[in-house]
């Protein structure tokens, strides 16, 4: 492993974290530290921003290929997974969910889970018939 890689996944690894406390400390009305958060969270996401010049010194500017989409495909299908499991989980967790809130919010939060783990195999087989024609 290159220094360049290591440092570039220790700066994603630490703003992540630094950017996902932040956003925590925003979204959390108990903890009262709403414009403390908004100030950790842009520093978070500065040393996100750390990343790109580093990553642009160890990956040299590469001609552009033919859109491959597939992969658009692939990271379409991830995002709607997301989404749904994001909102069956907002169903189940905001508030003071109900009986039926929870079970509706459960069952959508597996069908987005379901969607996000299926989507390698769809990749997989979509690529598949594509190279065989």
């Amino acid at each position: 492993m290159k220094k360049d890689t290591l440092l570039e996944i220790i700066l994603g690894t630490i703003g992540g974290l630094i950017f996902a406390v932040g956003m925590c400390m925003c979204l959390i009305p108990e903890w009262n530290l709403f414009h403390v958060g908004v100030v950790i969270a842009i520093i978070g996401f500065i040393v996100l921003l750390c990343i790109i010049p580093v990553y642009r010194k160890s990956h040299p500017k590469k001609e552009h290929a033919p859109v491959n989409w597939v992969i658009v495909l692939t990271w379409v299908i991830g995002v709607v997974g997301a989404l749904v499991m994001g909102f069956g989980m907002s169903r189940v967790m905001v508030g003071d969910a109900s009986g039926s809130d929870m079970i509706i919010g459960i069952i959508v939060g597996v069908v987005g889970l379901l969607i996000c783990v299926l989507n390698y195999p769809i990749y997989s087989y979509i690529k598949a018939n594509k190279s065989e024609n």
